[in-house]
């Protein structure tokens, strides 16, 4: 893939980061329509499931974003399922979602 742009790198480090401080299956970020970015991983508690992307928009609908720029997916599965992928249409149809392996290196774009 080419060269991302540095505000997509930034949002996969920060899915990255996500991923490897809580050793969750997957990492997201997410960057709202003012630039802010929320990063969240994998909850997987007795009475609250989440996936990644989903906990992300969960953290950015909670802080008031107004709406959904791209999202960062990180993890070994090489896809997004379609639940989290509908979590973010729910706040704008037209972002899009990064899927990076664990390295850091994107290698799917979902819209």
């Amino acid at each position: 893939m080419s060269e991302l742009d540095p505000e997509d790198a930034k949002i996969v480090t920060l899915a990255r980061s996500a991923r490897a401080r809580t050793g969750a299956a997957e990492g997201a970020a997410v960057r709202d329509t003012d630039g802010r970015t929320y990063a969240a991983s994998t909850v997987a508690l007795p009475s609250l499931r989440l996936t990644a992307l989903q906990a992300a928009v969960a953290a950015a609908v909670a802080s008031g974003a107004p709406g959904l720029e791209a999202a960062a997916v990180v993890t070994e599965a090489g896809k997004v399922d379609d639940e989290s992928r509908a979590a973010v249409r729910d706040l704008t149809e037209a972002a899009y979602v990064l899927i990076a392996d664990p390295s850091g290196t994107v290698v799917d774009t979902q819209r």
